[in-house]
């Protein structure tokens, strides 16, 4: 599968729903950053009227993931990915469109290169900015990759 915005709004479509249905859409990747958003709804609100956290985790999630894959599709390589560790931080109601932006390309491949049948790890981050140009929320993940024979 060739990573495209598209491409990937289609994949959420069928594999992961629920990111489909509360409206995360990949909007832009490039070689160093890919950029999500999403859209407060009825859907995806909690009871204050603000974007329910695990929303924003799905969209900063995805931001990390696809970058990860782009990279490792690039280079033709097959691994196993696995979140093995994640951190949030609130700093404000979501309300409205948040922008979920993964700048760390470079950082991907270099731990790329140095894949091996031995696992590797890196710290993924995301940032939550809303439309005032406020952060709402952090994410970090700690993805797990290894070589698949």
């Amino acid at each position: 599968m060739k990573i495209t915005p598209a491409a990937i709004n289609k994949y959420t479509l069928f594999k992961l729903p629920a990111a489909y249905f509360t409206g995360v859409r990949v909007r832009s990747i490039t070689d160093d950053f890919c950029k999500v958003s999403v859209r407060l709804s009825w859907v995806n609100q909690n009871p204050f009227r603000s974007m329910f956290w695990a929303v924003q985790g799905m969209a900063a999630e995805l931001s990390t993931g696809v970058l990860l894959m782009r990279k490792l599709s690039q280079q033709n390589i097959k691994a196993s990915t696995l979140v093995i560790e994640t951190k949030a931080t609130f700093s404000k109601k979501a309300v409205g469109t948040a922008v979920f932006d993964c700048l760390q390309g470079p950082e991907i491949s270099e731990t790329i290169s140095s894949l091996s049948q031995k696992p590797q790890q890196i710290w993924l981050h995301a940032k939550g900015i809303d439309q005032a140009g406020e952060e709402v929320c952090s994410f970090s993940f700690l993805w797990s990759l290894k070589c698949k024979n």
